[in-house]
């Protein structure tokens, strides 16, 4: 209810805007003009009251009528608006075009529509289209110099739409912001991260980095880092790997999982272990390649050490026991 009182407020000052906008060069237009209006304006301040009078009894009318003739066009093509960008919306989406590029030209449709029913309401009141285009390209030049992060917000939206480097539900890293893709509007675009929480990234701030985008491609690769102690066997550790790898049927067998050394490292010789799988399967395979292999190594008698030190300590000249 307050949302609808909202909006009749903002329509009563747009339609007040209007009246004094065209009121006052209507009605000097008409005083130069008249030669009734011009006569009592010739006769002093004194008679203003009863200039106004004169152009309310002999203009006023037809002037009601056009303004409630300009209402009516407002608020009857702004409802049309709203429904035409509904039908290309859905036309779109029964063409089954991606629901990024739906909703921009939905957005876009609307706001062109609703400018050419402005323009509409704003003749039918006797405001001249060249003064008034003059008048609003001197505002728009103002607004530009105003809104220039808006302007080039707008300008990466139609690039994003253009150029698709995501989709909605695509998982994206974008601006230093991760998380899944829920719209592209104008002049935002908005995300959910992965703990639920909706994100407002600015189009600019996409476009004006690198896009990481996690989903675009079906498979990805994990890797991880496995070391094991010098004193293991090394061909024993890189058997028990890949057996936990051929044990999980989301691992995928082309391309092959790579097992390797990669590493002498100061407490351990490290082994990289690659397995590919699908983009949807990535994090729970991660965690569950993870836990298991842990288990496995164990439970053949490999150890995966921590860092270590052996410090010699002497004294007196003579060399003592080592400790660890």
């Amino acid at each position: 209810m307050k949302l609808q009182i909202k909006k009749i407020s903002i329509y009563c000052l747009v339609i007040w805007a209007i009246l004094f906008a065209v009121a006052v060069p209507s009605f000097a237009q008409d005083v130069n003009t008249d030669p009734n209006l011009g006569s009592a304006q010739a006769a002093g301040p004194q008679n203003a009251v009863e200039t106004i009078k004169t152009f309310l009894i002999t203009k006023g009318t037809a002037f009601a009528l056009d303004l409630l003739a300009a209402i009516l066009i407002f608020v009857v093509g702004r409802w049309l608006a709203k429904w035409i960008s509904f039908l290309v919306g859905r036309a779109m989406t029964r063409a089954r075009v991606e629901q990024i590029l739906v909703t921009f030209v939905q957005h876009m449709c609307y706001f062109g529509l609703l400018a050419f029913v402005i323009i509409a309401a704003l003749d039918r009141v006797g405001i001249k289209l060249t003064a008034a285009i003059a008048v609003l390209g001197a505002a728009a030049l103002a607004v530009a110099f105003a809104l220039q992060g808006s302007l080039s917000n707008f300008a990466a939206g139609i690039l994003m739409v253009i150029f698709k480097p995501f989709k909605i539900g695509d998982f994206v890293s974008v601006a230093g912001i991760q998380g899944t893709v829920q719209e592209i509007q104008i002049l935002n675009t908005v995300l959910n991260s992965v703990d639920n929480v909706r994100i407002i990234v600015p189009n600019a701030q996409v476009t004006g980095g690198t896009i990481s985008n996690y989903t675009a491609n079906p498979t990805r690769r994990i890797d991880l880092t496995i070391g094991i102690s010098y004193d293991d066997d090394i061909k024993k550790a890189k058997q028990v790997i890949e057996g936990v790898l051929a044990t999980d049927a989301r691992i995928l067998k082309t391309p092959a999982p790579t097992v390797a050394v990669s590493e002498l490292a100061d407490s351990s010789v490290n082994f990289v272990v690659r397995p590919w799988v699908k983009s949807a399967d990535y994090w729970d395979v991660y965690f569950d390649t993870t836990a298991k292999l842990k288990t496995t190594l164990e439970s053949n008698g490999i150890t995966m050490p921590f860092p270590q030190r052996d410090v010699n300590i002497r004294s007196g000249g003579q060399k003592l026991p080592a400790s660890a």
